[in-house]
């Protein structure tokens, strides 16, 4: 297991990122990233069934759609999102939730309590849901990837989540929508100081990687960066894809 931790906020990038190292390094890997104010939208959703197109524009959120399944998210810098791609292991089955238990580790060990749900996310033994996940397969990769909300805008992103032009006439999978809580708001529930969010998430990854026995933190390289920009602008910034539904 290797860990990469983003230096960009793009989440056209980082999107980029995902499908770039599931496709083309064929070891495994747990990709770290935190995105600007952005709405990411499942592979087979209809946009205008889960966005408001107009909140997001007002508000220069930028929607983006990904190559996994699942429902629609927002993103904004108070919410840490991971990565898991790995090769198949034969006999294992691709629906578990065995990829979310690196996180579940080291928020116990954190004192936070937290329960895996039945849709592969996580949840606060006091009914909140912090992370939402969606996977992606494809021959011999899979990839798992989810958010983690610590201080996320719960404002915009219900905003930014409630379309008002809906179109039952389409065929694309509905979002499920879940009440979440902040992690931050946990800890200050307990009587607790939080930490700002960039300091949050440089801890929690240091931990990830002593959970993981890895010995160096990466970034991406000069060679992959450019590679993966030449994905970017060729997909995830078009809106041939991201308004494909």
């Amino acid at each position: 297991m290797q860990i990469i931790h983003s230096t960009s906020t793009s989440p056209t990038f980082n999107l980029a990122a995902e499908e770039y190292l599931f496709a083309e390094r064929q070891d495994d890997l747990l990709f770290l990233y935190v995105n600007e104010p952005s709405v990411i939208i499942g592979c087979n959703q209809a946009i205008r069934n889960e966005v408001d197109l107009d909140f997001c524009k007002n508000n220069e959120i930028t929607i983006v759609r990904r190559m996994s399944g699942g429902g629609a998210v927002f993103h904004d810098l108070g919410n840490l999102n991971f990565c898991f791609i790995s090769n198949k292991t034969e006999g294992k089955s691709l629906l578990n939730a065995d990829f979310l238990q690196p996180i579940v580790e080291v928020l116990t060990n954190l004192g936070v309590p937290v329960e895996i749900g039945k849709r592969k996310d996580l949840w606060l033994q006091s009914g909140y849901k912090i992370t939402g996940t969606a996977s992606h397969v494809a021959k011999n990769r899979e990839l798992h990837h989810g958010t983690l909300l610590y201080d996320t805008n719960l404002e915009m992103l219900e905003k930014s989540l409630s379309s008002n032009q809906k179109d039952e006439s389409v065929k694309a999978i509905a979002s499920v929508s879940s009440t979440v809580k902040n992690l931050r708001t946990w800890f200050e529930e307990q009587g607790l100081f939080p930490l700002e969010s960039n300091e949050f998430f440089e801890f929690l990854i240091i931990k990830l990687q002593m959970n993981l026995h890895v010995d160096v933190i990466l970034s991406l390289s000069d060679n992959e960066i450019a590679q993966i920009e030449i994905l970017e602008k060729a997909k995830y910034c078009t809106p041939e894809w991201t308004f494909k539904k």
